[in-house]
């Protein structure tokens, strides 16, 4: 009921997000409530959200965690983390069990978070300043901005209009001096202290000095602009590494999976608690929406010296990979009187569908270009079907995940993996532990989602990578061959994991940058750079598209030219794609004079957009100008094949 006081929701809520600019000037005040009660009229009219106990938006407190994992909260059935506060939160409004991060690491994600623009766009795609490229990497990272692009509009600058002030407490991380809160539309900003010591009075990951700024920012607003709604984003540092917790806390857990991450999962919950309490005392309740999300999935690997801080069970992986691990958070949101209490929603969002979210709510203008959706429906009650999510994650992470992309559409999830171009589909209805590839059995919808993909990457402008040429398969292999983590099972504590992952851990932190260049260690050879002579053979530009195909004359032919400083032999792997009933087709690839053709039988991958990596032998490649020419020795069926690159990996 609106105005009603309950205990239970003393509890949530977190991250900052955008804030608004405060209008100085008298004329200005009056022209901006004026704006307000416009915007007041539209929210109200088209959100049914709009019932606040007065006339106005209601105030937004986002609280945003730092790595916390999708199931690590009491309520989303962790049973040795104590979080009584979320656990109330989640019980006084809504829970999102299908909940996703934009990114599954910060920067990227607290910028689609604060903008309501997807990471690819912004091209800030991977934490700042990022990790450096390296041998183990087999592909470039694209340059990434620096900082949250200007002109960019955060929430704060979005809100401004219709009357809000704005303000940042804690973790920001997006981008340096010029670059900060208050240049981006936020009234103030409180830096935090990331690692004040585990014995300190601020928490041992400053949670509770951010706690305390927050709760002087509410009180100072509710006294000194009570008739001005307000933004609050506040952004913990916890719990990410390095872990830090008191000794007494600890030892308290010591039961637990990980007895510091358990111990600091209480601490973050009581500087919740803090925050919720504030807001509760100052009266407010009743028009304050809280929203507790987290930046990206849980990191489940030891990193930083400490050994793996969670599970994330039954999901897979962790921070860093586009698995479930990495990008599911957990998302609660609380507005008493106008969203239904104790109501779970499992139909996937992302958090990047806040900012319009809260900008309907408010009667501000949506975030344009905008990449996200409004969820005032699922928020209201109404089932629609959820639109498609994307990711693009065009690094190697610190965590050990690799360069991929990914679309969630209803139950199927597609990730495609850049190093080579597979492709995996997991029914996460069926299998939320993505255990099964079911690519082989379902080729069509392969080919569909990646078409999807594809399209959407090219209409937000996503950045690709290229082949790194000092490119050390043994320091690749050492990295991900040796110790796939992306299947990592947890032991039965955290502790136990750590001799066993102690190589893997050293060579992902080795930063040796490989061989020198001019050995040319790893070479990509894209459909779209290839040159054809022929009748039907094509590049096909389509957006959903990205091959050359039409192959259905056996005289034409493709070819890359290529220039080495020095002769090598290499592995040859081709991301072919073939329609059922249409394989058997001979094909030869040939590199001038350095040596004997290499030719390999197309198989069949149930479709031609299905696209799958074949090793297919070796070829020598001499030095100075070659030409790789790929040709039908013998065409069997209708078409030879459809084909997207040629990777070719140096073995001397």
């Amino acid at each position: 009921m609106r105005g009603e006081r309950k205990e239970p929701l003393k509890e949530l809520t977190a991250q900052g997000i955008g804030g608004v600019k405060h209008m100085e000037t008298f004329g200005n005040r009056i022209m901006a409530r004026l704006v307000r009660g416009t915007a007041i009229l539209t929210a109200c009219v088209g959100s049914a959200l709009c019932g606040t106990a007065d006339a106005r938006p209601p105030n937004i407190v986002l609280l945003v965690a730092d790595d916390l994992g999708s199931h690590d909260l009491g309520c989303d059935g962790h049973s040795s983390h104590q979080t009584p506060v979320l656990d109330a939160l989640a019980a006084s409004g809504l829970h999102f069990t299908a909940a996703y991060a934009a990114a599954s690491v910060c920067s990227p994600s607290r910028a689609a978070l604060l903008t309501g623009q997807h990471p690819a766009r912004l091209n800030l795609t991977t934490f700042l300043p990022g990790r450096s490229d390296r041998g183990s990497h087999k592909l470039l990272s694209p340059p990434i901005s620096p900082q949250l692009p200007d002109g960019v509009r955060t929430l704060a600058e979005l809100l401004a209009p219709v009357g809000y002030r704005s303000h940042h407490v804690g973790k920001w991380h997006l981008g340096g001096p010029g670059a900060l809160p208050t240049d981006h539309g936020f009234a103030s900003a409180a830096p935090g202290n990331a690692n004040p010591g585990p014995e300190s009075t601020e928490g041992g990951k400053g949670e509770f000095r951010q706690a305390d700024a927050a709760v002087r920012i509410i009180g100072e607003q509710c006294r000194m602009h009570a008739d001005e709604p307000f933004l609050l984003v506040v952004g913990f540092d916890s719990p990410h590494v390095p872990l830090a917790a008191p000794a007494a806390a600890v030892a308290a857990h010591a039961t637990a999976f990980n007895p510091t991450y358990a111990a600091m999962m209480a601490a973050l919950d009581a500087a919740v608690g803090r925050i919720v309490t504030a807001i509760d005392d100052h009266g407010i309740a009743d028009r304050t929406l809280v929203a507790f999300t987290s930046d990206n999935g849980g990191l489940h690997v030891p990193e930083a010296g400490d050994p793996p801080p969670t599970t994330n069970m039954p999901c897979r992986a962790g921070k860093g990979f586009l698995y479930e691990g990495g990008i599911r958070v957990p998302l609660l949101i609380r507005l008493p009187g106008s969203v239904q209490a104790g109501r779970t929603i499992d139909a996937p969002v992302s958090t990047g569908d806040l900012a319009p979210t809260l900008c309907t709510l408010s009667g501000a203008a949506f975030p344009s270009p905008g990449d996200f959706h409004d969820l005032g429906s699922l928020l209201n009650g109404m089932q629609t079907p959820p639109p498609p999510l994307y990711w693009h994650q065009p690094h190697s992470t610190n965590q050990g995940g690799r360069p991929a992309g990914a679309i969630r559409d209803d139950d199927w999830k597609l990730i495609e993996h850049f190093e080579d171009g597979s492709l995996e589909l997991f029914h996460l209805r069926d299998d939320p532990g993505e255990t099964r590839d079911c690519a082989a059995d379902a080729p069509d919808r392969v080919a569909e989602l990646r078409g999807k993909l594809e399209a959407w990457r090219r209409e937000v402008g996503a950045r690709s990578m290229t082949a790194n040429p000092r490119f050390d398969a043994y320091l690749w292999a050492a990295c991900h061959r040796s110790s796939d983590v992306s299947r990592l099972a947890p032991a039965a504590t955290a502790a136990e994991m750590v001799t066993a992952l102690a190589a893997w851990r050293r060579a992902m932190d080795d930063t040796a940058e490989g061989p020198p260049a001019s050995r040319q260690g790893f070479l990509l050879l894209r459909a779209a750079d290839a040159s054809v002579r022929g009748e039907k053979l094509l590049y096909e530009p389509q957006p959903h598209k990205d091959t050359l195909g039409y192959w259905v004359n056996a005289d034409d032919v493709a070819w890359w030219d290529v220039s080495l400083p020095e002769m090598g032999r290499y592995r040859v792997t081709v991301l072919q794609g073939c329609g059922a009933g249409q394989g058997g087709s001979t094909v030869e690839m040939s590199a001038g004079g350095g040596g004997e053709p290499l030719r390999f039988t197309v198989e069949e991958t149930g479709h031609f957009q299905r696209f799958v990596p074949r090793d297919v032998g070796e070829l020598t490649i001499p030095a100075g100008a070659a030409r790789i020419l790929v040709r039908a020795v013998a065409k069997k069926a209708a078409a030879v094949m459809d084909l997207r690159q040629v990777m070719l990996e140096r073995l001397d």
